[in-house]
């Protein structure tokens, strides 16, 4: 398969879907290991004295969270290969996979006691040539709802890049 057509093989691919419960110490853990003291983070008083409904998370924690708060019971029956299917079919050409850029889209603030179920898929995939290599870069998104709302509250964007 040529590489613009394998790139183009791969939007629309299903990277993630998992129900995650977001808990108040996993997210005071992660405030602490990047730093944060604001007590928001720690505190429902301080939260609520923010205007929040309950504590926060740091902005950033949703590049976490999937990994905290994921209970078994929780998940879809079929979770598919994920995101590491298309990053095993880059590995098997050679060359590096680096973590790309990464940034968040908070619809509202994500709260300890949500409920979120997110699903993902590759938005976009294409090649640049840098250098006399090849650098292939893989966009996931992935977009976490209210469970009981549907609402969306937040969405992901994570690029993976292949350089051969």
């Amino acid at each position: 398969m040529a590489d613009d057509e394998f790139l183009r093989s791969l939007i629309g691919t299903p990277t993630a879907a998992a129900t995650v419960v977001i808990e108040r110490g996993p997210v005071s853990f992660f405030a602490q290991a990047v730093l944060d003291d604001d007590p928001i983070y720690r505190d429902s008083e301080a939260a609520a004295a923010a205007g929040f409904d309950a504590i926060p998370v740091p902005p950033t924690f949703p590049f976490v969270m999937r990994h905290w708060g994921a209970f078994d019971e929780l998940q879809p029956a079929d979770q598919g290969e994920g995101l590491q299917g298309v990053i095993d079919q880059l590995k098997a050409r050679g060359g590096l996979i680096l973590h790309g850029e990464q940034s968040f889209h908070h619809h509202r603030p994500v709260v300890v006691g949500d409920v979120l179920v997110g699903r993902g898929s590759i938005v976009d995939a294409y090649a640049k040539e840098s250098g006399g290599r090849t650098m292939t870069f893989i966009v996931d998104e992935t977009v976490w709802r209210d469970q009981v709302t549907g609402e969306p509250v937040v969405s992901t964007r994570f690029n993976v890049i292949h350089r051969l």
